[in-house]
């Protein structure tokens, strides 16, 4: 496909890139906008709008361009507030890009059916203020040879391994967001980029919180930006493990409606995908085995009904500890596991506060069960509390030896020891450099970027 690139001439109005922003003086504004159709089907599409700010900062901004085709049709977008009035489509930003520097960029996208031809949009505007001006370019080359998710293709499980597109077991490394509707900023292009190409990372988990203001406040919000994760990773040739993050209530039966709700939602849209991978309860805590296995079973078919290939991971009892908190261990699972195929189960440690128990059951299980480490961090179950490096470097060794896939928590600049960033960090656009890091993320990052060695013969 071919991708329209609208330049707007540099102007000075007080109508422009701040009209949104309140009362400020007039200042020369312009913006940049790419817009890639990056997909295709009969009647449909699939867009994304890249928006550079090259004018004076703002706060609140609305961007419209006009579909050139009545039968042109908004289906669904992310990344901004969507809406279409006639053959306009208008996209406003949200909180976590409602702000743009000067150079800055949104990152948006929208799903759009169309019946007869389908042109690209014209007469694009920001805050009022026209784009014009286009050129035809080339979109920028796919990932390419090398990438995870290029090398080992469509994942599956075979026996108690994840195996890659050439049926040889592989492991992948990398990180977990914080909670994207408190870390949102944390989430951009430039801290990507420095995942896949600095920390050389093979996944990334998308931690979407159900409860404590995330799903259920705004559940196409949250699944838009859930999609759009899943993008930007497949985009640098990362997995994209979207994790169903339940946590309080314990009992995942509480949220069965609306997990069923959004995994068809996100499985529909990213069938086609190779890089994604679905976990459908974080931490199941406080509930039994056989309540947590009847939660899996329902929602495991909503998944297979769109997307019968991608590898889905189960939560275990005691915040997938494999019951191993509550004083029970992983023969519940290996006695009664779930009447699924190509599944996994999720095990969880905070190396400070689980030592050689915990290792001892993954030891055990891992002959039996195919195991993700869907979740760890190096310090304390609270989250804080000072790295324990000896136990950590323990785990990642006996992770490594079994081949089990892991991903820490976290790749954010919480205020907490388990975070990778120290504070402020995502205020900024260097991912990668000692200056950034905490003692925890220094750790992470020499773990994951060492070469992978995927198999492929």
């Amino acid at each position: 496909m071919k991708r329209i690139v609208a330049l707007l001439a540099t102007c000075a109005t007080a109508l422009g890139l701040t009209a949104l922003a309140g009362p400020q003086a007039a200042a020369a504004t312009g913006c940049r906008v790419d817009y890639t159709i990056t997909s295709q089907w009969q009647g449909g599409f699939q867009a994304g709008v890249k928006v550079t700010n090259l004018g004076a900062p703002v706060n609140g901004w609305t961007l419209k361009f006009a579909l050139p085709d009545a039968g042109q049709k908004l289906v669904q977008g992310w990344n901004a507030t969507w809406s279409q009035s006639g053959s306009t489509l208008s996209a406003t930003g949200v909180d976590w890009n409602r702000t743009l520097a000067t150079g800055a960029t949104a990152d948006l996208g929208f799903v759009g059916s169309f019946t007869g031809a389908n042109p690209k949009p014209t007469a694009f505007t920001l805050n009022g203020v026209a784009c014009t001006g286009s050129v035809e370019e080339e979109p920028p080359p796919d990932p390419g040879d090398g990438t995870p998710v290029s090398v080992n293709g469509q994942l599956h499980v075979c026996g108690v391994h994840l195996c890659n597109q050439h049926n040889r077991p592989i492991q992948l490394r990398g990180m977990s967001t914080h909670g994207i509707q408190w870390f949102s900023k944390c989430y951009n292009n430039a801290s990507l980029d420095a995942l896949a190409k600095d920390w050389k990372s093979d996944l990334f988990r998308i931690a979407m919180y159900v409860q404590e203001q995330g799903y259920e406040t705004d559940p196409a919000g949250f699944t838009s930006r859930v999609n759009s994760l899943v993008d930007m990773a497949e985009a640098r040739g990362m997995y994209a493990l979207i994790d169903f993050h339940t946590l309080t209530p314990g009992d995942p039966n509480y949220n069965l409606d609306r997990a069923k709700t959004f995994f068809a939602s996100v499985a529909a849209r990213n069938a086609a995908k190779k890089n994604v991978i679905y976990e459908i309860a974080n931490e199941p805590n406080g509930v039994s085995w056989t309540a947590i296995k009847s939660y899996a079973e329902q929602v495991i078919p909503v998944i297979r009904a769109a997307d019968p290939d991608a590898v889905i991971i189960v939560g275990t009892r005691g915040w997938s500890s494999l019951g191993v908190s509550d004083g029970s261990n992983e023969t519940e699972v290996v006695n009664n596991p779930v009447n699924a195929t190509n599944i996994m189960y999720a095990f969880h440690f905070y190396a400070a506060s689980h030592k050689d128990n915990y290792r001892a059951a993954v030891s055990r299980a891992a002959t039996q069960l195919p195991l993700f480490v869907t979740e760890f961090g190096t310090v304390t179950a609270t989250g804080g509390g000072t790295m324990d490096r000896a136990s950590t470097t323990a785990w990642l060794d006996l992770l490594d030896q079994l081949k089990i896939s892991y991903a820490n928590w976290t790749y954010s600049d919480a205020n907490e020891s388990s975070a990778a960033f120290k504070p402020g960090t995502c205020n900024g656009t260097d991912y990668s450099s000692s200056g950034v890091l905490t003692e925890s993320g220094a750790l992470l990052k020499s773990r994951i970027s060492t070469p992978d060695s995927f198999p492929t013969g």
